[in-house]
C-alpha cells in the first residue's frame, strides 16, 4: 500500500522507533525523538510486541493496514446486487434512474456498480456548457423531430443482420414530432408518416392546446433549429404569428442549444423504442402513451430533484382555476 504522502514514519522509521522502545526508552521518549505522538508510538510498538517472528522478518507488521472495515454488516449480498446490475446491463442507465427502478438509493447503487466495475467513466473532460431554464412553465417549447424505421417482425438490431436480413422490407419510416416544456420538462409526443411543414403546424397547435389543458401558460417562444419546415414554412411561420409566439432558431451545427428536445429524444430512443424486442413497429407505437405518462408523471428526474415533470406543471387539470 503507497505511504501517505504527509506519513512522518516510512516503514524503515516504524523499525528503528521500536528498535529504540526495544533498547528501554519510553514510549514519550521515543515519540518525542522521532517527531511523532506518543499515541503513534504506542500503536507501531504494539503492533511489533505482537506481530509473531515472520511478520517482523518481512516488515509486514509495520506496514499501513487497509481502512476497509472487517465487516459490513450492511452491504448487499450477491443476490440483492443482481437485479441492479441486470438493470444495468439491460439501461445502461447511472444511478440515479436505476435507483426509481430497483428500489435503491442512488449512493448504494453507485457503490454496487463501482464494487463490480461497471460504473461509468469520463474519457476526458467535459466541455464547457452554458444551462439555462425559463421561469415558468409553457414559456419556452423545444420542438424538434426524429425517425424511427417501421418493420413487421424483430430486424438486425436485435437478431443480427444474418439471422433477421431485410426485416424491414420497404416499410418506411415513422416520424416522431416532440414538444418538450423547457422549465418542467413535460413532454407530449406524436407519431406520423412524415415532417412537413403542414404537419409539424397541425402537431404544434395539438401540442400547444394540450399544454393548456394541463395548466400551462400561453408560449413566449418556441425554439427549433434551422430545418426548412420550420424555418421557412408559411403555414408553420402563421401558426405562431396568430399566437403571438416568438420563434427561436438554434445557431448552425449547434444542436446542443436545443438540448432539452435532444436529450428528451435519447431518453426516448433508450427507454422505448429500443428498450425491447418488439414484434412489430405497431406494438412498438401502442406502447408509446403509457410510457410517456409514466415519463410525465412518475419517471424521477435528476435535474428536478428527482421528482417528475408534472411536478413543476403548478395548475394541472385547472384545481386553482
Amino acid at each position: 500500500m503507497p505511504i501517505h504522502a504527509n506519513a512522518p514514519l516510512t516503514p524503515a522509521g516504524r523499525r528503528r522507533l521500536v528498535a529504540v522502545i526495544d533498547q528501554g526508552a519510553g514510549l514519550r521518549q521515543a515519540a518525542r525523538q522521532f517527531g511523532v505522538a506518543p499515541a503513534t508510538a504506542h500503536r507501531w510498538w504494539h503492533r511489533w510486541a505482537r506481530a509473531d517472528e515472520c511478520s517482523r522478518h518481512d516488515g509486514r507488521c509495520l506496514r499501513d493496514r487497509s481502512s476497509r472495515p472487517h465487516r459490513s454488516p450492511r452491504r448487499l449480498s450477491a443476490e440483492q446486487e443482481a437485479p441492479i446490475l441486470e438493470a444495468r446491463r439491460q439501461t445502461n442507465l447511472g444511478p440515479g434512474r436505476l435507483a426509481h427502478i430497483v428500489a435503491r438509493h442512488r449512493s448504494t447503487i453507485w457503490k454496487v456498480l463501482a464494487r463490480n466495475g461497471v460504473s461509468r467513466l469520463r474519457s476526458g473532460p467535459r466541455p464547457l456548457t452554458r444551462r439555462y431554464e425559463w421561469s415558468r412553465p409553457g414559456a419556452l417549447i423545444h420542438l424538434d423531430t426524429a425517425k424511427l424505421a417501421r418493420f413487421a417482425r424483430p430486424g438486425h438490431r436485435t437478431r443480427g443482420r444474418v439471422a433477421a436480413p431485410n426485416a424491414h422490407e420497404g416499410l418506411g419510416y415513422s416520424v416522431l414530432h416532440v414538444a418538450v416544456d423547457d422549465h418542467s420538462r413535460y413532454a407530449y409526443i406524436e407519431i406520423h408518416a412524415d415532417e412537413r411543414a403542414e404537419t409539424c403546424a397541425r402537431f404544434l397547435a395539438r401540442a400547444l392546446a394540450h399544454f393548456a389543458q394541463i395548466g400551462m401558460d400561453a408560449p413566449e417562444a418556441v425554439m427549433t433549429d434551422n430545418a426548412r419546415n420550420y424555418r421557412t414554412a408559411i403555414v408553420f411561420r402563421q401558426l405562431l404569428a396568430e399566437r403571438g409566439i416568438r420563434h427561436i432558431l438554434t445557431p448552425p451545427y449547434t444542436p446542443r442549444v436545443n438540448g432539452k428536445a435532444e436529450r428528451f429524444i435519447q431518453t426516448l430512443e433508450r427507454e422505448w423504442a429500443y428498450a425491447h424486442e418488439w414484434p412489430s413497429s405497431a406494438t412498438r407505437a401502442r406502447a408509446l402513451g403509457s410510457w410517456l405518462r409514466t415519463y410525465n408523471r412518475q419517471r424521477h428526474h435528476s435535474s428536478l430533484g428527482d421528482r417528475p415533470p408534472i411536478s413543476r406543471v403548478p395548475n394541472v387539470r385547472g384545481r386553482d382555476s
